[in-house]
């Protein structure tokens, strides 16, 4: 390269610049007329507590959790405990039919605060009928005679908001003669390796509206409403920006701590305890409020 040619260096550097700050300039004005959600990165020290390549969908109103992953501490019989002084919490188990009959009083000694009862389901099928838990009202009394706090859930199959409320009547119609003072929750599932369920490929949009619809069903009855939900139903079905209005029953059984990015008030963390007076196994949860104020 000679003399000549060298002294036009500092222009080729120059223009490469303009044309960079030109691109970049472009780029922030095509974006300006529109708000496209953002998708952020959830630092965390375990990978496997990210969801969908490393990241969540972000919702600007919803709160992250306040919990500390290490605070979660399991003692000799699979049960959680928090590990703050500041952070009250409440050991609790969710029951159905499944258990058979169970002996409350033998329940509630074992250091056992609340339960949430399943008062009924609808089916798998086209039909989707509404059908009672056999067990239902015989684990309100009982569980609540024993000392127990006690909530309910309904294990639903709805397909549109006016199934979700037909939902919300057959259980308001079941506990109205019950001091029901945990929440009484909505609990919608979907296996898809099961196939040929009535909800299969149900958009998240009609999911979010049947919770609402249940969910204000509930809370104009004067109770509690809650959503259950696992972490893909949460992040891939739920706007959890609609359904923020009601406490998060989140379901997780693998694990030290919960992997939900957001906040909660139950953690349904074992689908295989094991509680005196019940015969098999029984999920087990933490609860972080008494719901005292219902």
């Amino acid at each position: 390269m000679n003399l000549k040619s060298k002294k036009f260096i500092p222009y080729y550097i120059t223009g490469a610049i303009i044309v960079l700050f030109s691109v970049i300039i472009v780029f922030i004005l095509s974006f300006s007329g529109c708000r496209t959600e953002v998708i952020p990165e959830i630092t965390t020290s375990e990978p496997d507590t990210l969801f969908m390549n490393g990241s969540v969908p972000y919702y600007e109103d919803v709160a992250a959790s306040s919990f500390s992953s290490d605070k979660f501490v399991f003692d000799e019989n699979g049960r959680i405990s928090y590990t703050d002084s500041d952070v009250n919490y409440y050991t609790g188990i969710d029951v159905s039919s499944h258990q058979g009959e169970i002996d409350w009083e033998k329940v509630a000694q074992d250091g056992i605060d609340f339960a949430i009862v399943r008062i009924g389901f609808r089916g798998y099928g086209s039909s989707g009928l509404i059908l009672e838990d056999d067990m239902s009202e015989e684990n309100i009394k009982n569980a609540y005679d024993a000392g127990l706090k006690v909530g309910v859930y309904f294990y639903s199959q709805a397909i549109t908001p006016e199934e979700a409320k037909e939902e919300a009547d057959f259980v308001l119609d079941i506990i109205k003669n019950y001091h029901i003072e945990y929440p009484v929750v909505f609990d919608w599932e979907n296996d898809p390796a099961t196939g040929g369920m009535r909800t299969d490929n149900l958009s998240g949009d009609i999911l979010t509206q049947c919770a609402v619809s249940f969910c204000e069903e509930i809370k104009n009855a004067g109770y509690t409403p809650a959503v259950y939900f696992n972490l893909t139903d949460a992040y891939a079905r739920y706007n959890l920006s609609v359904i923020n209005k009601y406490p998060f029953w989140y379901a997780q059984h693998e694990g030290s701590a919960p992997l939900f990015y957001y906040n909660y008030l139950i953690w349904q963390y074992s689908d295989s305890g094991s509680v005196n007076g019940i015969s098999g196994n029984v999920d087990l949860n933490i609860s972080f409020s008494d719901f005292s104020n219902n």
